[in-house]
């Protein structure tokens, strides 16, 4: 058993690492016209940029939350480590465009080792009921703020050190961690069969077909939907998770047992957790273009803009923890979507020359304070009656289906937002602000969808069961 001292270091190395992972998911935003500038990027690289790492990501995520079962939290949380500091360190050093872009999706492979290990670790570590769902509360607001903060800390990197900058501080942060991990994390939380027991042919059909499916997805933001660049990586994504299907099925040790999916509260919990990570991780990108190209906004103003939504995503993940064990999780999701859905329809009527505090901070503000109130519990729910060689296949698809959500929602309102731009007359003030507003729109569709699915999930009777 370990003693209190070491858990909180453990949960003080495993929150650290998923906030450096998660930040990074919206750390190079506000960065990315100096990247363009400096590496000579087309539209297209630029996206890149940011798309390469969603890519690496979201593909490999379920291989890395069953790599942490199999071999142990411990050594993957090392090995994700390692990748993503390593990754971090040549991004900042990258002189070229592609260079650039191959390190942010090795970034991404680090991550899907990383982020599962992290969850993993808690709830190896933590297995009393109520220390695990506090832990948890940390680890959500963590991870929520992870992307607020991202935004700030890129503006004010971009504007005082430059755009490398966004990639060297994670190389400082990576060493103390992997100093850390190695002294106080034990290898206890482990061992569950080894790599001999990996299902290779699963983990590669479901990683082509979840990558395929991600690439095709992120295509959508330069190409028509009916186009070959779509529909030919959409079709090989039906092909091999066909496929992944089937080997599973049949499989001995299978990478997803196929009876985890039957679980009605995994199945609505990642849901829910798909429809919400597809409209919060577009908010961060279109907010923060909305700051700079139609207000103006330097990169550190844009980001200090975002701050507001860090302290009210941690604030209210702190209520849901404390919340949870008395009302369960459903209807802390419903009372955030509706916060979360009613915040972006005031958000989708956004003006041209509208002021950030009489058009922008509150419903941002009732956007975040509904996510900070629904990822703990969502969380939770995803990951609730996991067996302890489970733990990272449950946080392995709860990443994924966040991911996933991710790069669909911001490739599909990115698209809804650069049509609306292009059917008003270009790239003025007035024709981009109707874009965004388009695209929140579709967020609260999103949103609202996430809140009616949360109805599927138990009451707090049968959570306590």
């Amino acid at each position: 058993m370990l003693g209190q001292s070491s858990k909180t270091a453990v949960l003080l190395i495993a929150c650290a690492a998923q906030f450096m992972v998660v930040l990074d998911v919206s750390i190079v935003n506000v960065a990315l016209p100096e990247m363009r500038d400096s590496l000579h990027l087309s539209a297209t690289g630029q996206q890149w940029i940011v798309n390469a790492y969603t890519l690496g990501f979201a593909g490999l995520l379920l291989l890395g939350g069953r790599l942490a079962d199999l071999v142990g939290a411990r050594r993957a949380f090392l090995s994700g480590l390692v990748l993503f500091t390593g990754a971090s360190l040549a991004g900042g050093l990258a002189t070229t465009g592609p260079l650039l872009i191959a390190a942010r999706a090795i970034q991404g492979l680090g991550g899907a080792v990383l982020a599962p290990a992290t969850l993993t670790l808690i709830m190896t570590t933590f297995t009393e009921p109520r220390e695990r769902t506090r832990a948890m509360g940390a680890w959500s607001a963590v991870m929520a703020a992870g992307g607020a903060a991202g935004a700030v800390l890129g503006g004010v990197l971009t504007q005082y050190a430059g755009w490398r900058w966004v990639f060297f501080v994670n190389v400082p942060l990576g060493i103390v961690l992997l100093v850390a991990a190695l002294a106080r994390v034990t290898a206890a939380q482990a061992p569950g069969g080894g790599l001999h027991r990996l299902d290779l042919p699963g983990a590669l059909t479901v990683t082509g077909g979840l990558t395929a499916l991600t690439y095709a997805i992120i295509a959508t933001e330069s190409h028509g939907w009916t186009a070959p660049a779509v529909w030919l990586p959409a079709a090989v994504a039906v092909l091999l998770l066909a496929a992944f299907a089937a080997i599973e099925h049949r499989s001995a040790h299978p990478l997803v047992p196929l009876a985890v999916l039957r679980r009605r509260t995994l199945a609505v919990a990642n849901a829910s957790v798909l429809s919400l990570g597809a409209a919060m991780f577009a908010m961060w990108f279109l907010l923060s273009l909305y700051f700079q190209l139609v207000l103006h906004y330097s990169p550190v103003t844009a980001g200090l803009a975002f701050l507001p939504g860090c302290f009210s995503i941690i604030i209210c993940a702190q209520v849901a923890t404390r919340l949870i064990h008395r009302t369960g999780p459903r209807p802390l999701l419903i009372a955030g979507m509706t916060l979360s859905t009613a915040g972006f329809l005031w958000l989708s009527l956004l003006r041209p020359h509208g002021g950030y505090a009489t058009g922008v901070v509150v419903p941002f503000m009732l956007c975040t304070l509904g996510m900070g109130l629904a990822m703990m519990p969502l969380t939770a729910a995803a990951t609730a009656g996991a067996r302890r060689e489970e733990a990272g296949l449950a946080s392995g698809l709860t990443n994924t289906s966040r991911q996933v959500g991710g790069a669909l929602g911001l490739a599909l309102l990115a698209t809804i937002a650069s049509h609306t731009t292009a059917a008003h007359g270009g790239a003025s003030a007035a024709a981009l602000t109707a874009g965004y507003d388009r695209a929140f729109l579709a967020a609260a569709v999103l949103t609202a969808l996430a809140g009616v699915l949360a109805l599927g999930l138990p009451g707090r009777q049968q959570t306590a069961a």
